[in-house]
């Protein structure tokens, strides 16, 4: 590859089958890179990363809206396209009801859903891993957290399908059609969901993010329904991809595999590694609101910045043989999920989810392989990540 990976396109085939030889030729030779024939400029060097991720003033949110939402804006105002102070007020208020505390309620049940998908798998010994595990088991987990009543479960694995190809941003043509339908069928049912529970509350998301109160403020409908899509969008990608990857990485790196099912305690720090090394989102969009610098590199004000968060995880100046998945390491301060104010909201939830699902795969599970069937991988440009991850039990 060499010298033509300076000409790194985010677009390509090949930097989406695989994009991480091109983020380190860019860290050594073009640690801020305008991207050709599209003005984009990629940040790959982790200290130039955290400086985007923590100036909100200078470097502007407000593009995400287009960049996640596309042409079907299925959240009009979503939290991840503001900057403070309106992302202040709003996070203050999502965190009274999105709690820590919630999120640990859930592990019993989420380890009895994922039992019962897994069962199915153990009994035909050959598996699809992301269409019979990783993709189902956040949709169910984020359905119930809202308060969807499960006769309208399927109904809502469709309209999260829908979701979910809306934010790959490549629909095909004859999609198009599919995801206006069922992307408005949700909104109509969240808002329903809405107007309901503010006449009789339950115990749900929905019902706790209406009664959130900080400092005499609260969401209005609108806000509710914006965060309750939202994290309908982000809860699901953030959990399904972490679970692909992170089966894929272990695979590929057996005596890692070997030292988790050894001893069951470092798995805790395996799902931390995972999210460094093959964490799925690769870059949330930001817009340079002044001139700026980076790296000895001038950047005009009202450039799209693509501050690459999956370079920065393999920074050799941040994490030393970066490149080498390895369960022991210390890999705090990685940005699998974010950094600053746009941390993600639901990485108590991802987290515990990919946990309670290694848990299940590695110890309750006879060992699994590859097949010979290849690995699709994702057409998005923000996510990385398996489409497709044939397995079978190895009995």
């Amino acid at each position: 590859m060499g010298e033509g990976l300076v000409n790194y396109n985010p677009f390509l085939p090949e930097v989406k089958e695989n994009p991480y030889p091109y983020y380190a030729y860019l860290r050594r030779h073009a640690p801020v890179y305008q991207v050709e024939g599209i003005g984009w400029w990629a940040i790959t060097r982790y200290d130039d990363v955290l400086s985007v991720l923590r100036n909100s003033e200078t470097f502007s949110s407000a593009i995400m809206m287009a960049a996640v939402m596309g042409e079907f804006n299925f959240a009009p105002e979503a939290i991840i396209g503001m900057d403070p102070p309106a992302h202040t007020r709003l996070r203050k208020l999502v965190n009274r009801a999105f709690t820590p505390r919630l999120v640990a309620s859930l592990e019993s049940r989420i380890r009895e859903i994922t039992k019962n998908l897994v069962a199915p798998m153990r009994t035909a010994g050959e598996f699809d891993l992301m269409a019979q595990l990783a993709n189902p088991l956040p949709v169910v987990v984020i359905a119930e957290i809202l308060g969807v009543e499960p006769a309208r479960w399927d109904d809502f694995k469709e309209w999260t399908n829908a979701i979910v190809l809306a934010m790959g941003g490549q629909v095909a043509e004859d999609q198009r059609d599919y995801v206006r339908r069922n992307i408005s069928a949700l909104q109509t049912y969240i808002r329903d969901m809405i107007a309901e529970r503010r006449k009789a509350p339950r115990n749900d998301l929905i019902t706790a993010l209406i009664r959130a109160e900080e400092e005499n403020q609260v969401l209005t409908s609108e806000e509710v329904f914006n965060l309750a899509i939202f994290l309908l969008a982000s809860g699901n990608e953030n959990t399904t991809h972490p679970i692909g990857n992170g089966v894929l990485a272990p695979l590929a790196h057996p005596a890692e595999l070997a030292k988790v099912q050894e001893k069951p305690a470092l798995l805790p720090n395996m799902v931390e590694e995972i999210l460094r090394h093959s964490g799925p989102v690769q870059t949330l969009s930001r817009l340079t609101t002044r001139e700026v610098e980076l790296s000895g590199t001038s950047i005009p004000a009202g450039s799209v910045l693509l501050p690459l968060y999956a370079a920065a995880n393999r920074d050799e100046r941040r994490f030393p043989d970066p490149d080498r998945f390895d369960i022991t390491r210390d890999a705090e301060g990685h940005l699998g999920f974010g950094y600053g104010i746009h941390f993600c909201l639901g990485a108590p939830l991802a987290r515990l989810e990919a946990r309670v699902v290694f848990e299940e795969l590695l110890f309750n599970c006879p060992p699994f392989v590859r097949t010979e069937a290849p690995v699709v991988r994702g057409e998005g440009v923000m996510i990385h990540g398996p489409k497709t991850l044939p397995l079978r039990f190895d009995v």
